[in-house]
């Protein structure tokens, strides 16, 4: 039984020192996400043509500017949280020179101001220019905890652009397969306010590697102990 359990001990003690090395890993690997993240968003934007020539993986928070005409009977309404107050960010389609559109997230409005008639001052028309990220497309449903989106009652939960696009009368074919967050640059009226994105990668792997590392120690402590303990009573 010994040797079964030195056997054992041996495997659990490799196994957790595999994953404190692969949290460590991870936690280069994430380092070097951040550093580049921070890194383009300080740079300058760059056109819409020079984002769709960009593999997909290289799109997500890449500053970016885009000129048309907003289409506000159109907005589409994300369910959202901004500064401890309950609403939505307002995704309203851009209508481009060449008669494509994309989904512009204007930013934020509270619960009780969904309506367009409440924040007219706000819907700007004519040609304007936004200046902002480019955030890729959701494929799918990011979990199941996350509701359904409310079609008929314009209410997304999560940023399907193509239900976006069809619940408009929009075709896939026309709408650019990836949003725009706007910058914080303030709307007529205050509303949308703009410069909603989160930038958040949680980077918990330090702690995760030290943990894993640590039980092994303890593991190691603790078996080094009973060994010596069988020892003593041996002799």
């Amino acid at each position: 039984m010994q040797v079964v359990g030195l056997v054992l001990a041996a495997l659990a003690f490799v196994t957790l020192i595999s994953l404190g090395n692969w949290q460590v890993r991870r936690l280069h690997w994430k380092e070097a996400l951040l550093a580049s993240v921070e890194q383009q968003l300080q740079a300058p934007p760059i056109t819409l043509a020079e984002a769709e020539a960009l593999p997909r993986s290289e799109i997500e928070y890449r500053p970016i500017v885009v000129t048309g005409r907003f289409e506000h009977d159109r907005e589409r309404h994300f369910f959202a949280t901004y500064q401890g107050q309950s609403g939505y960010y307002v995704y309203t389609p851009l209508r481009l020179a060449d008669g494509r559109a994309i989904f512009v997230n204007r930013g934020f409005v509270p619960f009780d101001m969904k309506d367009t008639a409440t924040r007219q001052e706000g819907q700007v028309t004519g040609t304007v220019t936004v200046t902002g990220l480019a955030r890729d497309r959701l494929d799918e449903k990011p979990s199941f905890a996350v509701p359904e989106n409310d079609i008929a009652q314009n209410i997304f939960y999560w940023k399907d652009i193509d239900a976006m696009a069809q619940s408009t009368g929009l075709s896939a074919d026309e709408v650019m397969p990836f949003f725009v967050d706007a910058d914080d640059a303030p709307n007529p009226g205050g509303l949308p306010v703009g410069g909603v994105t989160r930038i958040s990668f949680p980077n918990d792997h330090l702690q995760y590697a030290i943990t894993w590392y640590g039980l092994a120690a303890t593991l190691a402590v603790i078996v080094g102990l009973l060994a010596w303990r069988g020892r003593r009573k041996n002799d």
